[in-house]
């Protein structure tokens, strides 16, 4: 038995061997390799999909370690999508997976091409990065599905899917509709995974958002001679808290929504 056959015979046994060949031949990007993102890559490349592309313009800071896949403390200062794909590629070496350490924008959105994927996945933080790609997503013949806010959670038991105008009780998906309203509506239909559980924070704010970072400096360049700022955490407007087990399971909803469509 080859690698790759041993490494999907799990997978095929359950699904058969028609379903895994349209898993391997989909095309699927992932806006935000965060909580949500990284974890819904990892589970689709385990799951089988060999093309995959991520995007996201952050490097890993230390904060990260409690729920991001890829996120370590040796991996404090890497590009996030760099060490994602490096962990990606190490399940399965066979994957093709695109990297882009960019942010999804209106300036940057005809870059991705979106109409080139069969699946589009939103897991981005900005409200108006969000919106621009919801809006952008929902006009290809893609199936877009998106995550609403996965923070300030515990019972992962709260986690739901509904289309997007059917979501309650979620901060992020309220003001993304408001948001819409005013400007435009999305072209078709989508589906959201949320929860409407939605707790206050407890501690106090001791990461890098007080301005005093935690992380340790990176060195980078030819004579890794210039520190890389990667602190990022600073520049939002809040900082919320997050456990693993809940962004997870946003991230893992979100490729069970994928592996379905693909096997129905």
């Amino acid at each position: 038995m080859g690698l790759e056959q041993g490494l999907f015979q799990r997978t095929t046994l359950l699904l058969g061997d028609t379903a895994m060949q349209k898993i391997a031949s989909a095309r699927v990007i992932i806006f935000g390799a965060g909580g949500v993102g990284s974890w819904c890559a990892e589970s689709l490349v385990r799951s089988g999909i060999r093309r995959l592309a991520i995007v996201d313009s952050d490097r890993i800071c230390v904060t990260n370690i409690n729920r991001q896949s890829m996120a370590t403390t040796q991996t404090v200062g890497e590009v996030k999508v760099e060490a994602l794909k490096r962990r990606l590629l190490e399940i399965n070496p066979k994957a093709e997976i695109d990297a882009f350490q960019m942010i999804y924008s209106k300036e940057t959105s005809d870059f991705f091409r979106l109409e080139n994927y069969d699946y589009i996945i939103d897991a981005i933080d900005s409200l108006e990065n969000k919106a621009c790609l919801i809006l952008a997503a929902t006009r290809t013949d893609a199936v877009f599905f998106s995550s609403m806010g996965a923070a300030l959670k515990i019972d992962p038991l709260k986690i739901q899917v509904a289309e997007f105008w059917k979501v309650k009780g979620c901060p992020l998906g309220a003001a993304l509709r408001r948001k819409l309203k005013k400007t435009e509506r999305p072209a078709k239909k989508f589906l959201c995974v949320f929860s409407e559980e939605v707790l206050e924070n407890k501690g106090q704010n001791a990461s890098c958002g007080t301005g005093k970072c935690l992380c340790p400096k990176v060195q980078t360049g030819p004579d890794d001679s210039e520190p890389v700022n990667h602190e990022w955490c600073s520049l939002k407007a809040q900082i919320n808290g997050t456990l693993a087990h809940t962004t997870a399971v946003f991230g893992f909803v979100l490729a069970g929504l994928v592996i379905q469509d693909i096997c129905k």
